[in-house]
C-alpha cells in the first residue's frame, strides 16, 4: 500500500509538474504574440502617419522632389506679339530645397508647399523662387522689376497689382529686363506702366486657362 501511494503521489506531482511547465510555455507564446502584434501594430502606424504626411505636402502625383529639376524641361518659344510660352514640362512636386530654375523669374516648376500671398500683394524685398512659383501655380500674375525700371512706372505697376485679386510684384535685380510679367507657362517684358500689352498680359492670365490649380488660395500663405 506505501509502495502504491508513493507511487501515485509521484505520479501527480509529475502531472502537476508538467502542467505548469505547459502553462508556462503557453505565457511565454502570449508574451511573445503580444509583443509581436504591437510592434506590427506601431510599424502600421508610422507607416501610415509617413503616408499622410506625403499625401498632404505632395502634390498632384504625390511625388517629391529632390529640387533638381528632373521634372522641368523644354525651353521658351517667342510669339510674334513678344509673349513667351513655355513649352515643356515644368514639374509641380512640393520641394524642401533650393530649386535651380532654367529662366529668371521662373515661371513653373517644382516649388516650395507654401505660396507667397498673391491678393495684391506689393512686396518691396526680392522673393523666394520657390514660394512664388506656387502662387503662379495658383494662378497669379506676378511683376517684378529692376533697379532700371523708372519709379513711376514701378509706382504705377504696384497700384494696378493692389487692385488685382491673384497677382503680386517684386523687385528681382537677377532678371535681364527692367520689367517682366510672369504666369505658369508664360512671360513676356514690357516698356513700362503704360504698355498696352500689360493689361493684356493681365486679362488673359490672371486665373486664366494656364492655371494648372484654378480656385485655389492666393492668401494665407506667405508674406514679408
Amino acid at each position: 500500500m506505501g509502495s502504491a501511494k508513493k507511487s501515485s503521489n509521484t505520479a501527480r506531482q509529475a502531472r502537476i509538474a508538467e502542467m505548469r511547465r505547459a502553462e508556462e510555455a503557453r505565457s511565454r507564446r502570449n508574451r511573445i504574440l503580444t509583443i509581436t502584434l504591437s510592434a506590427l501594430v506601431v510599424a502600421g502606424l508610422v507607416v501610415g502617419g509617413v503616408l499622410v504626411v506625403r499625401s498632404q505636402t505632395g502634390d498632384s502625383d504625390g511625388m517629391e522632389s529632390k529640387g533638381d529639376g528632373t521634372k522641368t524641361s523644354g525651353k521658351f518659344v517667342t510669339g510674334a506679339d513678344g509673349l513667351r510660352t513655355w513649352e515643356g514640362d515644368l514639374g509641380r512636386n512640393h520641394v524642401t530645397e533650393k530649386v535651380t530654375y532654367p529662366v529668371e523669374p521662373p515661371v513653373g516648376g517644382d516649388h516650395n508647399q507654401v505660396w507667397m500671398n498673391c491678393d495684391g500683394d506689393v512686396y518691396t524685398k526680392p522673393l523666394n523662387n520657390e514660394n512664388a512659383v506656387h502662387s503662379l501655380e495658383h494662378g497669379a500674375v506676378w511683376v517684378t522689376y529692376t533697379d532700371a525700371a523708372p519709379k513711376a512706372d514701378v509706382d504705377k505697376l504696384a497700384a494696378k497689382v493692389k487692385k488685382t485679386p491673384y497677382s503680386l510684384m517684386s523687385p528681382d535685380d537677377k532678371q535681364k529686363d527692367p520689367i517682366v510679367l510672369s504666369a505658369w507657362g508664360h512671360q513676356r517684358t514690357v516698356t513700362g506702366a503704360d504698355d498696352p500689352n500689360v493689361d493684356k498680359f493681365f486679362e488673359k492670365f490672371v486665373q486664366g486657362e494656364q492655371t494648372p490649380e484654378p480656385g485655389a488660395a492666393c492668401t494665407n500663405g506667405l508674406s514679408q
